[in-house]
């Protein structure tokens, strides 16, 4: 109502002033009842036009109250769970499952597989004694790399409760100095003893961004402090770009195990290629001797023993001829590929009736109907 009233007093005088106007224009003398009566029927429709803003203010103003609620609750609940999850990662127990889903989670978008590329929560003998990594990444070529996650979140919690600047900077300070703890912790024990071909370092995996880059804050030499002490700091973003480069470096070893074996398998393709152009040879030359053999029986067979049986048949008065078999003019094929003939010159000491092989030519260059 209060916008209402100032725009009804504008309307009102906005079509006085109007009625002037055009009584002037026209001058002639206006008719009081003609201008009551335009007057009002501005003022109904008008009257019309603010009950329907009315109704719409007041029903927008429904909704925004509605809106306003939820928003209300939303927040409360937001700020209930948010405190409820800052009370449980002040507990040490719950922090630790809380870094190592966070871990998880880290290792598979980079793309590896458990039981294949790493395994969680491994036992290690080492000399030292018993030890139980967070994880052990498999690297290529039987190396291993361990990788411990630490939520020093206490001090860090501390400092974001509070709103005084020096009582904030020192619980970072504390913050950097429970991370630094953990640092030593991790380089005494000393994880790549206690397994074979593994570098002489361990992932420190601190899963949140902002409690890492806090404590480097506090702290700028921290990083160099770990790196001393054989300890590598990782936030989520540092370990999956690590593990994506594990993820590669197992890309790259299977490719070159698959081209060793494919050239092992050349080569043993090869050397049998060599066996059966040997054998080859031997079934060629068996095959040319019997040729022969058949050759010469067939030669004998019609020089010797159809002579006399000719003259048994004169004799005997037969008249039904004998049927004579035909030599064999095949010879068998002889070995063309420089591969074979290679391999049948290395398996033959001497070859027979080879002729004279001028000096620096090979044995590949000549044909194979020179060997017997």
């Amino acid at each position: 109502m209060e916008i209402v009233l100032p725009l009804l007093t504008l309307v009102i005088g906005f079509l006085a002033g109007a009625l002037l106007v055009r009584r002037r224009a026209d001058r002639l003398p206006g008719d009081p009842a003609v201008d009551q009566a335009l007057l009002q029927d501005g003022l109904d429709r008008l009257h019309d036009k603010m009950r329907d803003l009315e109704h719409q203010r007041v029903s927008w103003q429904s909704v925004l109250h509605q809106q306003v609620d939820e928003v209300r609750h939303s927040t409360d609940t937001l700020r209930r769970e948010t405190a409820a999850l800052a009370t449980a990662l002040r507990k040490p127990q719950v922090r630790g499952q809380w870094g190592e889903l966070h871990l998880r989670r880290s290792v598979e978008l980079a793309g590896l597989v458990e039981h294949c590329d790493f395994a969680q929560q491994v036992h290690l003998a080492g000399p030292d004694g018993a030890q139980r990594p967070d994880l052990v990444v498999h690297l290529a070529g039987g190396k291993s790399l361990v990788v411990d996650a630490k939520v020093p979140l206490a001090a860090y919690l501390d400092a974001l409760a509070t709103d005084d600047p020096d009582e904030q900077a020192a619980e970072l300070a504390r913050h950097a100095r429970q991370l630094r703890a953990h640092v030593d912790q991790l380089a005494a024990k000393a994880y790549w003893r206690a397994l074979d071909h593994t570098p002489e370092f361990v992932v420190l995996f601190v899963p949140a961004e902002s409690s890492l880059a806090a404590a480097l804050e506090a702290e700028p030499g921290l990083l160099e402090y770990a790196a001393a002490r054989n300890v590598v700091l990782a936030s989520p973003t540092t370990l999956i770009a690590l593990l994506r480069t594990v993820a590669h470096g197992w890309t790259t070893e299977t490719l070159a195990e698959r081209t060793r074996e494919i050239h092992q398998l050349g080569r043993d393709l090869y050397g049998r290629l060599g066996t059966v152009g040997r054998h080859l040879d031997k079934l060629g030359r068996s095959l040319k001797g019997s040729v022969e053999a058949y050759n010469s029986a067939v030669g004998s067979l019609e020089q010797r023993v159809f002579v006399t049986a000719r003259h048994f048949r004169d004799v005997a008065d037969l008249h039904e001829p004998l049927p004579a078999p035909r030599p064999v003019e095949e010879a068998p094929r002889p070995l063309s590929a420089v591969e074979l003939l290679d391999a049948v010159a290395e398996d033959r000491d001497e070859l027979p009736d080879l002729r004279e092989r001028p000096h620096g030519v090979p044995p590949s260059e000549y044909r194979r109907a020179d060997l017997p």
